[in-house]
């Protein structure tokens, strides 16, 4: 607790109580109240960038308002249609346009990925021009034609095609955007999740170019198996959000037990070999190791995976082993059991609680998708808290709004009562839980000396505030930056 922070360069030097030192410069912020700033540990910065003009998308109610709002874009001329961000579990019917109505929208490529990106509408000019109308994951109808949806390997590919449309400069442009919004929200760190698989290589090297310029602190997180490439860019982490499985959505999430709606058992994208490989590669190069797992079945496959590079371990091995904090993004079909093992392992998950503020409630996408014995359990972030798995907090961002107190009165209302923090640890994890998974807590997560000046000032307390949705940052610093300002 203090009333005033004195901060040199990018650290703080004193923080204290009564009259503030001489300083080059003060700040005046009458009953404000400070806190470190928030670190979200799983963004996307371009495609938040592309989502910002996409709030239509992501607001209509049926298929029919989607193409109405597909072909108000259609007007304006561009030689790619590129929407994201569309939830059909929020449609009075969850009813997919048909290839037919994509096609008449317009004559050029049009692109509608859903907002969990595992998914994605295609007319056919997009299915022909990314070259993925026979690919593995162009769904097909009753004829075996293509109906307009898009998955799996050909969703990669549809991604890297519309991806290449971008140039550098354009790249840059939306990266910025999406960190200014960060920093607008009160986040001074973020961890990207770069995707070269969806994005290729081209946008990793922008983000790096321009890393150090963008107003929040950005670390880099590659989805690859390729860890001399990591090595070689100077990267402590590989594998992020690499996924081992896809999305409940999408009916892709690996599953033990089928949907609730007959579609399958969904996918794993690795074999049992594959995966330990790159987990003992990864832990052998001296990195954080990370996986995309949302299924029970992803997540027993990633925990199997762990347990036996752990058995090839000897007992000092074994302890610097747990200190790597090897993480797992999402994890949110995790059974009791599930938790008791990742703990055991010193396992770090990346939770993104708005994901059980959107689709964990009676009724939602969830239920839908797996019943409702199978909902309840799902995203169990006290569970794993208590049981000492170390845990923070992620958007998703475009998937979910990059708003960290969203994420909070998401946590204070988990759809399982026990399963709630209070406001204070919704907070905490969304800081110095955060910025434990990243290895971060010697420099972020608190103010004090020597730590990174990464602050936000809110005119409402956040810890009293009645309503999150309203409060809002009125100063965020960065690195000692004063990057935004209401």
């Amino acid at each position: 607790m203090g009333e005033w922070l004195l901060v040199d360069g990018r650290h703080v030097q004193r923080v204290g109580t009564g009259e503030p030192p001489a300083s080059d410069r003060t700040v005046e912020l009458p009953g404000a109240t400070i806190v470190p700033g928030f670190i979200d540990t799983h963004v996307h910065l371009t495609s938040t960038g592309l989502s910002s003009s996409d709030a239509q998308v992501a607001t209509v109610r049926s298929s029919a308002e989607l193409l109405e709002v597909a072909a108000a874009r259609a007007a304006e001329g561009n030689d790619l249609l590129l929407l994201q961000g569309f939830d059909e579990s929020r449609w009075d019917a969850s009813e997919f346009p048909s290839l037919a109505e994509l096609d008449a929208v317009t004559d050029r490529p049009l692109v509608i990925r859903r907002t969990d990106f595992h998914l994605a509408l295609a007319n056919s000019p997009a299915l022909r021009a990314a070259d993925i109308w026979d690919e593995p994951g162009t769904l097909r109808d009753e004829t075996g034609a293509p109906d307009g949806r898009v998955t799996q390997e050909a969703m990669q590919r549809l991604a890297r095609w519309t991806r290449e449309t971008l140039s550098d400069h354009e790249i840059q442009e939306l990266q910025l955007k999406a960190a200014a919004l960060a920093a607008a929200k009160g986040v001074t760190s973020v961890h990207e999740m770069s995707m070269p698989i969806e994005a290729g290589d081209r946008d990793l090297m922008v983000f790096l170019e321009q890393r150090s310029r963008l107003p929040v602190d950005a670390v880099p997180v590659v989805a690859t198996t390729d860890i001399p490439h990591v090595i070689d860019l100077g990267l402590g982490s590989i594998g992020g959000d690499l996924p081992v499985d896809g999305s409940i959505g999408a009916r892709t999430a690996a599953l033990a037990a089928p949907y609730a709606d007959g579609q399958g058992h969904g996918t794993a994208y690795f074999a049992d070999d594959e995966l330990v490989s790159f987990f003992h590669g990864g832990h052998a190069a001296g990195l954080q190791v990370g996986v995309h797992a949302i299924g029970d079945r992803a997540i027993d496959q990633v925990l199997t995976a762990w347990e036996r590079v752990y058995r090839m371990l000897d007992s000092r091995q074994r302890r610097h082993f747990r200190a790597r904090r090897h993480r797992v993004e999402h994890f949110e079909m995790a059974s009791e059991a599930a938790v008791e093992r990742a703990a055991m392992l010193g396992l770090a998950v990346s939770v993104q609680p708005v994901f059980d503020l959107w689709w964990g409630r009676p009724g939602g996408l969830y239920e839908v998708g797996v019943g409702a014995e199978r909902a309840a359990g799902m995203n169990p972030i006290r569970t794993m808290i208590e049981r000492g798995v170390e845990v923070g907090a992620g958007s998703d961002t475009p998937i979910t709004p990059l708003d960290p107190l969203l994420a909070v009165a998401a946590l204070e209302s988990h759809h399982d009562p026990r399963q709630r923090l209070s406001r204070v640890e919704a907070i905490r994890l969304h800081i110095t839980g955060s910025a434990r998974l990243g290895h971060q807590e010697e420099k972020k997560g608190a103010l004090g000396p020597g730590m990174h000046a990464d602050f936000v000032a809110y005119d409402v307390d956040p810890f009293e505030a009645v309503d999150l949705t309203t409060t809002a940052p009125i100063l965020t610093v960065s690195l000692g930056r004063e990057v935004y300002a209401a």
